[in-house]
């Protein structure tokens, strides 16, 4: 799950947002000496929720699972227009070099995928369960061993999967769901960083893991403006992760930096416009036709925060992920192609 809780907190049964006086007061309440030694991160510490494994050894990544680079020139980029979420995907990958230049023969694939809520794929809110079935028929197309397909939602993690579709294409597409639970989260802190800092993560998700694939929805988000490639990985989160909108652009950036995935598929074929994350009705969406595959999540997030009417400029996180060495806003850096999958007109 990648969204801030923006239902009542009563409906949910966690706790809501903190206020800017109670997270002043729970900053000074953590002691000077936790933020002398590990700064702001050390301070927000706060393991309710899917809790960290006692005496787990504290990590500083989930990992690089980048694919190998391609030839200097090659597209890195693929912006796919169109209508049918199978047939976008496809054509994608087939611009970027193939499924083969990201899935190996033998490779344990996850597919990070966002069911923030147990709300019906047509409003929206999750992933499409037509393109994960799509990138994991490709996955085993490929040559992947075990594809496996996770997320922390902030509603009961098996109705989200359930309700959103995502669990029978899961098991249709002959893919391993794993649910969270504490003894897969493990503290993590990220080197340098002043907010993840001693957090538990959902790293059980990651064991044996070789790629990561990161299929994500253009969504309006009511505090960080939008959510798209860059926001899904909220959902590697545990604890009372709410706290962290208080600063949601510092969050958002050194996400980025907790992990680097093989791929992302950012859809827009369908955009929440309005009442981000979650939505909740087909009036909060336009069709936009269009997605955008990348190794990038600042690259994709950078072209699709404009299909919500709004510029990079408007999301403070991709300057502070791309000074951390994330990714680019530079776009024509990775010689992006365009794709059309729909028939021309006349």
């Amino acid at each position: 799950m990648n969204e801030h809780e923006r239902r009542p907190a009563a409906a949910r049964g966690r706790p809501g947002p903190l206020s800017r006086r109670d997270f002043l007061l729970r900053l000074a309440g953590a002691g000077a000496a936790a933020v002398a030694v590990g700064g702001l991160g050390l301070a927000l510490r706060d393991p309710a929720g899917p809790a960290a494994v006692e005496n787990a050894r504290t990590l500083t990544t989930l990992g690089d699972f980048a694919a190998p680079a391609p030839q200097a020139g090659k597209p890195r980029l693929a912006e796919v227009r169109g209508t049918d979420r199978a047939v976008m995907f496809k054509a994608g990958v087939a611009a970027l070099g193939g499924m083969g230049a990201f899935v190996a023969k033998g490779d344990t694939v996850l597919l990070k995928v966002n069911a923030v809520i147990a709300s019906p794929a047509v409003l929206g809110a999750t992933t499409s369960p037509e393109l994960l079935s799509a990138v994991a028929d490709a996955c085993r197309e490929a040559g992947a061993a075990k594809v496996l397909v996770a997320d922390n939602p902030i509603n009961n993690p098996e109705s989200c999967f359930e309700v959103s579709g995502l669990g029978d294409a899961a098991r249709a597409a002959g893919a391993r769901i794993i649910l969270p639970r504490p003894a897969l989260f493990s503290p993590l802190s990220l080197p340098g960083g002043r907010l993840l800092a001693d957090w538990p993560v959902f790293s059980g998700a990651f064991a044996g893991v070789t790629k990561v694939i990161a299929l994500a929805a253009v969504k309006d988000h009511q505090r960080a403006v939008a959510s798209m490639s860059l926001k899904n990985f909220y959902g590697l989160l545990g604890g009372r992760r709410n706290i962290f909108h208080q600063d949601i652009n510092g969050i958002i950036a050194e996400l980025g930096g907790m992990l680097r995935p093989t791929l992302c598929v950012l859809d827009g074929t369908t955009v929440m416009m309005t009442n981000g994350p979650t939505g909740g009705s087909l009036s909060d969406l336009r069709a936009a036709g269009v997605m955008y595959l990348s190794p990038d999540p600042v690259a994709t997030d950078t072209l699709g925060v404009t299909l919500l009417g709004k510029t990079p400029a408007d999301l403070p996180y991709l300057a502070l992920a791309q000074a951390a060495g994330v990714g680019t806003m530079d776009v024509a850096r990775l010689a992006p192609v365009t794709v059309n999958t729909e028939p021309a007109a006349g």
